[in-house]
């Protein structure tokens, strides 16, 4: 298991990872300590604890909302889904409708084309 050495508020930090995933996790821990750095600069530095998991809270903030954001279009999709299910139906039976009308409308102008060609 590779060791990959990241930094966070300017400390150097091994951590391990699954091979291949080396530079996900240089691009994660990147993510993470422009946070830290953004919240050290708007209430200074706390202490290291306090300040990480101040990040940490925040960006767990950040993710139950787009978690539930998330959520919100799932249901929308599957509300979608449904409609469009119903007015498949609906458009199914229209056809049908239209096409009794159809072949009700042929039947009469056969009759009348009959009637007009008898003698």
């Amino acid at each position: 298991m590779p060791l990959v050495e990241v930094v966070v508020n300017g400390r150097d930090y091994q951590v391990a990872c699954d091979v291949g995933q080396e530079d996900r996790l240089r691009e994660l821990a990147q993510m993470f300590d422009k946070r830290v750095q953004v919240l050290a600069s708007s209430v200074g530095q706390v202490g290291d604890a306090r300040l990480l998991l101040m990040a940490g809270l925040v960006l767990s903030d950040e993710l139950s909302g787009a978690i539930a954001r998330s959520a919100e279009r799932e249901r929308e999709i599957a509300s979608l889904k449904a409609k469009l299910a119903d007015g498949a139906e609906t458009l199914e039976k229209a056809e049908a409708g239209v096409s009794e009308l159809l072949e009700q409308a042929a039947v009469r102008i056969e009759s009348i084309a009959a009637r007009v060609a008898a003698p």
